[in-house]
């Protein structure tokens, strides 16, 4: 399946976000808060920044979908989550885990590990994440929530990682990967200098949360949908921009503005195995 034949499903899936406006719980991390909500709401999601172990009994069962970012993961914070993605997953709300900086210390690894066994529908991370979260590497030298690998050097680990987990495994990265473990897809949409803008992996979890909201048996599609449609939205903005600042207005405002033909003449998705 090539770029025309996925085309049309992207734009039903972001179709179907405007409309439904899908209620996204996100525990995120403290850096990222504002744009993940802003991303959302220009989506056409609602979020809901809730984190709090306490309200979880209460809310986490009226949300669509549920995002766990571990960016500024403390020991207080680590209840939250686990709550949360235990609930949503007893009551088949799917959700998304995004391991960041997953190596930085052990802690951080036990956490997140601890976060794979609460079955999440997708794990989205940069190569050196998912390599770490895997379990490919002893030990993998990444800075902070940087990677130093590109996506493409992550796909066998990705695979492992996806059929150990169960979940849809994406690697964010030049050419964004996305497999279930069998099939491997590459999602070409993005510019680089999205890489400048803190926090745009994150928003991009809670895209994908978005998106599986919509679409929750088709986990592997809803998530290269979020990240096509991402990408694109950064095309967009970065012909407006002149640096990264001014691309950060520029990309929320052109996820809004998106339509139907500016999405089927450029998404860029093909199959890779």
């Amino acid at each position: 399946m090539e770029s025309k034949e996925w085309s049309s499903g992207v734009w039903t899936q972001l179709t179907a976000v405007r409309r439904q406006s899908p209620l996204v719980q996100c525990i995120t991390n403290l850096v990222s808060m504002d744009l993940v909500a802003n991303t959302l709401l220009s989506a056409g999601a609602s979020p809901a920044m809730v984190h709090s172990v306490a309200e979880v009994p209460d809310f986490t069962p009226h949300i669509h979908a549920l995002c766990v970012n571990v960016g500024t993961l403390t020991p207080d914070w680590l209840p939250s989550m686990k709550a949360a993605a235990e609930l949503a997953a007893q009551l088949g709300k799917p959700w998304v885990l995004d391991p960041a900086a997953v190596s930085c210390s052990g802690f951080r690894l036990k956490a997140c590990l601890e976060l794979v066994e609460l079955k999440p529908s997708v794990i989205k991370g940069n190569g050196s994440e998912i390599i770490a979260l895997s379990g490919s590497a002893s030990q993998c030298q990444a800075k902070g929530a940087d990677s130093s690998h590109e996506s493409t050097e992550a796909i066998e680990a990705a695979k492992s990682l996806a059929l150990s987990s169960g979940a849809v495994v994406a690697v964010s990265g030049a050419v964004d990967i996305v497999t279930d473990g069998k099939r491997v897809i590459g999602v070409h949409n993005g510019t680089k200098m999205m890489q400048k803008i803190t926090a745009t992996g994150c928003s991009l979890a809670g895209l994908v949360a978005a998106f599986l909201a919509v679409d929750p048996l088709q986990p592997l599609e809803a998530t290269v949908s979020a990240m096509s449609v991402f990408g694109i939205a950064g095309e967009l903005g970065e012909e407006l921009a002149n640096g990264p600042a001014s691309l950060r207005m520029h990309l929320i405002d052109s996820l809004y503005g998106l339509d139907e033909t500016t999405v089927l003449s450029r998404v860029r998705i093909t199959r890779l195995g």
